[in-house]
């Protein structure tokens, strides 16, 4: 900030990734000042130290490939908008479909019917009913047994029930033949009236009774991870064809939907790095243009050794430079004193040398 400025243009605050790395800074500051000048234990700073969790995104400035996929990931937000209204739409109209026909559905268990209670109630085991509707093995992979109602034609019905299990042992008697006969009382067998119970399967988890419910059902099948689960559920309490909508929920879903954000993010990719791998250049010679250091960079992939080296042969070359400099200054001063050493000796030899001739002249003169 105070090599680049703090406002302006082409100062510190106008990268939006510098305005992320001086929020994150103030707010750690005024959380240091907070603590050391207030008393901590009265004062709750959850709320400033959440900003903590924003400090590992300061290295996404730091690292360029980093940097390039979350600018990817912020520029197909606009068009991964419009695909995701789409898929909207899509899982919208699945999501009535399956409401409109498998609604309470998946509730559907096989209860004693009250016939059968009212002949039971008073009995002698009565009491020893397992369960007031019927339930698979628990070591069943799945444990709801899901019933149709005899309109339909799903495929589980509660007057084909296998025979109950005591002890790994079939039970074969009804009620009355308990009584004089020795063994234990088939309690599947009352389990006949199919009507809707309280709860769904995977506790309550699936289900198509409104659209809130239905789409969580449809996010588990487009992901794939339990969907024929869902799709053996409806087709014991509805039909065998709808399988047909499982399908093509996967098709559209699955393998339609998702391509399409995939396709979107690829097309993103390659404008996105061409970008921000020309902003990174410029930015680069920016803050390298003004130094004499410049015509050293001229790789990317230089590391800190090479940059220290560079550093000293520069500063070495401009020392040796200055050097030189000063010693040819040295040296023509020294020259031009020494000159002028040599014409001021020359202008006193020829001085002298007249002064002499000119007395010889004089005394050839004046002699008789």
């Amino acid at each position: 900030m105070i090599a680049l400025g703090v406002l302006g243009k082409g100062c510190y605050l106008q990268e939006t990734w510098n305005k992320l790395d001086f929020f994150i800074v103030v707010s750690g500051l005024i959380e240091s000042a907070l603590e050391y000048c207030l008393d901590v234990e009265k004062l709750n700073l959850s709320a400033i130290r959440t900003v903590r969790v924003l400090r590992p995104l300061r290295a996404i400035n730091r690292i360029p490939s980093m940097r390039i996929l979350v600018m990817l990931l912020l520029d197909t937000l606009p068009m991964l908008g419009n695909v995701l209204l789409l898929c909207f739409f899509v899982f919208f109209i699945f999501g009535i479909i399956g409401v409109q026909l498998w609604a309470g559905l998946l509730r559907q268990r096989c209860y004693i019917s009250e016939t059968y209670q009212r002949s039971l109630i008073g009995r002698e085991g009565f009491r020893d009913i397992p369960n007031l509707y019927y339930k698979l093995e628990e070591d069943d992979l799945m444990p709801d047994y899901i019933c149709s109602s005899p309109n339909t034609y799903g495929m589980h019905k509660c007057d084909n029930l296998p025979l109950y299990k005591m002890e790994g042992k079939e039970c074969t008697l009804t009620v009355e033949e308990a009584r004089y006969k020795e063994g234990c009382v088939n309690w599947n067998q009352y389990y006949t009236k199919c009507t809707t119970g309280p709860t769904n399967p995977f506790h309550g988890a699936i289900s198509f009774d409104n659209i809130g419910l239905a789409w969580v059902a449809i996010f588990l099948v487009i992901s794939l991870e339990g969907w024929t689960d869902v799709m053996y559920f409806v087709q014991d309490a509805h039909s065998f064809w709808n399988w047909i909508y499982f399908v093509c929920l996967i098709v559209v879903g699955s393998f339609f939907m998702i391509n399409l954000c995939l396709v979107v993010i690829a097309t993103q990719f390659s404008e996105t790095k061409k970008r921000e791998t020309a902003k990174m250049k410029a930015e680069r010679a920016k803050f390298t243009s003004s130094s004499t250091l410049s015509s050293f960079t001229n790789s990317e992939n230089t590391n800190l050794y090479r940059e220290i080296i560079k550093v000293v042969r520069h500063f070495i070359r401009r020392n040796y430079n200055r050097l030189r400099r000063l010693y040819r200054t040295f040296r023509a001063w020294k020259l031009e004193r020494k000159e002028k050493r040599l014409l001021r000796k020359q202008a006193e030899i020829g001085q002298k040398y007249n002064v002499i001739k000119n007395v010889s002249t004089h005394s050839m003169l004046n002699d008789p």
